[in-house]
């Protein structure tokens, strides 16, 4: 299917920003961008791939905006969760996750992901992951990634499910810097909508040192699911927090 175009109102729109901020941006090439007859367009799909780029490197500050920017833009008649913690079930989480290469994380996340019963085809789950981690590796610093095929699976999947697995060893998974890796994210989306605001909250919840220490440290699917919920309780009320100051 092809992407939709967006004219300048209808992007300062979808992002929040002001006509002046979005013509700065595309006359800059900050964004993805091209003239048609004079007048600037956008490809939906490559500002989902530009935001998905800005989550990944933006602060905590940051990623604030960006969540609630997309949250705004969220159809909630089609989608009303509003936390990660409920794309998620204890029988797409695996503690410890038993795998020593990256081919066999791939593999094992979205085997967890069929078998909660929304994925059903994990074999094409796993050729799309592995595509998009050969185009740009998922793995920050932290021990964490965040794998996700580039484009949502609509065709095999019943709904969106978010999978975990806590590996007790970290390995390999292609982070740049060479940093190892031993927390596991699997998204399997089927809206470049909904990916994007559980990679926004994703990314929230990973840049917190004592959340991750705390993840790590779980013995069970439950307690793991557990913790991503204290700590998204958590990010709710210091937000409601900040609002009333």
């Amino acid at each position: 299917m092809a992407s939709k175009d967006l004219d300048i109102a209808q992007l300062a729109d979808y992002l929040h920003l002001t006509l002046t901020q979005v013509t700065k941006m595309a006359v800059r090439g900050k964004i993805p961008s091209r003239k048609v007859n004079g007048e600037w367009r956008f490809s939906e799909s490559e500002i989902h791939h530009w935001l998905e780029d800005q989550i990944g490197v933006g602060d905590a500050e940051e990623l604030e905006r960006m969540e609630k920017v997309l949250q705004r833009n969220i159809d909630v008649t089609s989608d009303d969760r509003a936390m990660l913690a409920d794309y998620m079930s204890p029988l797409a989480i695996e503690v410890p996750l038993p795998v020593r290469t990256k081919n066999s994380v791939i593999r094992e996340m979205c085997s967890l992901a069929e078998r909660s019963g929304l994925l059903w085809d994990a074999a094409a789950m796993v050729e799309a992951v592995a595509a998009r981690e050969e185009l740009h590796p998922t793995a920050l610093e932290n021990g964490v990634a965040l794998l996700h095929p580039r484009r949502p699976q609509s065709s095999i999947l019943a709904e969106p499910i978010v999978a975990l697995g806590i590996s007790p060893q970290p390995i390999p998974f292609g982070n740049t810097s060479g940093h190892l890796t031993d927390v596991f994210f699997l998204i399997c989306s089927t809206d470049d909508r909904v990916h994007l605001r559980i990679l926004a909250r994703l990314a929230r919840l990973v840049t917190d040192d004592v959340f991750l220490t705390m993840l790590r440290s779980a013995t069970s699917p439950q307690e793991a699911l557990d913790t991503i919920r204290s700590a998204e309780l958590e990010l709710e009320a210091s937000g409601t927090r900040s609002a009333d100051r």
